[in-house]
């Protein structure tokens, strides 16, 4: 499968390298900033200019970039900042690995079951309306150094949200387990990091601080 991608994506870049006369193409900034300030231009080489059409390509990126400042220029700040995180144990995944394996084996199985999600939690905010009616939206994908996808997540309501709201969108606290247990679990199995410190010596906290005092060490 990685073999026949690196193979269709080479065939797109190669269709777009001997077809430039082709291809409309905006002005060739750097040449023209280097024939303005009397470089020499036969060391310049020859510029392949990847359309915006050409998912991933600087000006591809430069259209999101200038789309999402189009919304802040028209609606303002956004209403609300949304990270929604990959979780390594949803059953989705969990039920799909074979013995020994987890989520960073199987990218593959990680990123269509994120997506799906991703997926349905935006279309819970902009179609189902559980905060308020969504006038636009636009989100981020990005991948952990640990293997695995969040996104952020902007979302702009067509009435502002006043500060009495607030604390009807967002809780910092554990809920009671008397009257939600399902919540209980959740939060306390995802939302809490710890016990660090003295009480767990295999804490992120505990090792880093181990690694500063041989570093110290070291150098001393």
């Amino acid at each position: 499968m990685v073999d026949m991608y690196a193979k269709i994506e080479s065939e797109r870049l190669r269709y777009l390298r001997y077809n430039q006369q082709k291809l409309r193409a905006e002005e060739y900034i750097h040449l023209r900033d280097a024939i303005n300030n009397n470089a020499d231009v036969a060391k310049i080489g020859n510029h392949v200019i990847l359309p915006s059409s050409y998912v991933g390509s600087p000006r591809h990126m430069q259209e999101y970039i200038q789309d999402a400042l189009t919304f802040v220029r028209e609606y303002g700040r956004p209403c609300l900042f949304i990270t929604f995180t990959c979780n390594p144990k949803w059953p989705e995944i969990t039920s799909l690995l074979l013995p020994g394996q987890n989520a960073i084996h199987r990218h593959d199985i990680t990123a269509r079951v994120f997506r799906q999600k991703l997926k349905s939690l935006i279309s819970f905010i902009t179609k189902s309306h559980i905060f308020d009616p969504t006038r636009c939206w636009m989100y981020s994908v990005e991948w952990q150094k640990r293997g695995l996808p969040h996104a952020h997540i902007l979302v702009w309501f067509i009435d502002k949200i006043r500060p009495e709201e607030i604390d009807s969108i967002i809780s910092a606290e554990i809920p009671d387990p008397s009257t939600d247990q399902l919540l209980f679990d959740i939060v306390t199995t995802n939302m809490i990091h710890g016990p660090c410190g003295t009480l767990n010596s295999s804490s992120p906290c505990r090792l880093m601080e181990n690694v500063l005092k041989i570093s110290l060490r070291f150098y001393q």
